[in-house]
């Protein structure tokens, strides 16, 4: 644990905003002093005076490739009392300035590694940038092609988007949500695709048979939903024998006022709660955890989730 005069060290040392600066620059990428300069503007020497400073305290490391000395912030080499420092400054810090500089050193770097080819200059961070093709989108309608969905429900479809993306690899699908204004556009959207299915109801009564669904989705339904138990609930029962519910929902957060304007009615979960409430339905949860954290603040957290009835 931290004493008071080693707190107030620590605590000393990152308030300076330079020292500051560097430390999230170089969360992102190794780079030189020189790279430094250039991505900051800094003199030279003030950089490296900062750079001791965060040496000393164990903040900052440098290793020597080609004979340049390039410097990096790796949480895993903090000492253990440092690590919740390094949290609260990647999630709470949202600086015009900090964006100004990870995109400059993402140039520097991407300049550097040229001669290796786009490949090697984006390596390990390839999924961050851009490629012409290379996108989310065309990563999931190829894997799509992969798969077959049967019968499906899509609680909480909005304007169909889910749909568009599935609905080719369905026998029939369903998008179900509570405002008739989304539903006019799903069905818009989805007018030239004769298996698709338009209901206007409530996730938590919903207006099907047992067991009739060999896929149900639930993605971002459950921050509309007071009581998220009931609606897991219901999804569970109108599921076919063999069938499968995929849950996708935020992460329990403090960002009240964010999600407000989204018209969300709270303010997220957490993953055993997800999970033990697909259990008390009979699903057997198949994996149940936080897959994913925005790059922009608030950062809020994505837990998927997706049980098996037998």
């Amino acid at each position: 644990m931290l004493d008071l005069d080693h707190s107030a060290q620590l605590l000393r040392l990152v308030a300076e905003p330079t020292r500051l600066r560097l430390l999230l620059l170089l969360g992102e990428e190794a780079l030189s002093v020189a790279e430094i300069t250039a991505v900051t503007q800094l003199t030279q020497s003030r950089i490296s005076t900062h750079l001791a400073r965060l040496r000393e305290a164990g903040l900052v490391s440098d290793e020597r490739i080609q004979g340049s000395a390039r410097y990096r912030v790796d949480p895993a080499d903090w000492p253990s009392d440092f690590a919740p420092l390094w949290t609260l400054l990647s999630e709470r810090v949202d600086d015009d300035q900090i964006a100004r500089d990870r995109e400059r050193a993402e140039e520097i770097v991407r300049r550097r590694n040229h001669a290796g080819g786009w490949a090697e200059s984006v390596a390990g961070r390839m999924e961050r940038q851009y490629s012409p093709g290379r996108t989310w989108e065309a990563m999931s309608r190829s894997i799509i092609e992969c798969v077959r969905f049967g019968q499906v429900l899509d609680i909480g479809s909005g304007d169909g988007v889910l749909a568009e993306l599935l609905c080719e690899r369905s026998a029939r699908f369903t998008c179900l949500d509570l405002s008739p204004a989304v539903i006019e556009a799903a069905r818009r959207r989805l007018a030239d695709q004769p298996n698709v299915d338009y209901r206007i109801a409530d996730m938590h009564a919903l207006p099907f048979a047992n067991a009739v669904f060999d896929s149900v989705f639930m993605l971002h339904a459950l921050s509309y939903s007071a009581a998220p138990r009931a609606a897991l609930a219901e999804a569970a029962r109108v599921l076919a024998p063999g069938g499968r519910l995929v849950v996708a929902t935020i992460a329990e957060h403090e960002h009240a006022a964010t999600v407000a304007a989204y018209d969300h009615v709270n303010l997220g979960f957490r993953p055993e709660q997800i999970g033990s409430w697909l259990e008390a339905t009979g699903l057997v949860v198949d994996a149940c955890a936080v897959r994913a954290r925005e790059r922009h603040p608030p950062y809020f957290r994505l837990i998927t989730a997706s049980a098996t009835k037998r």
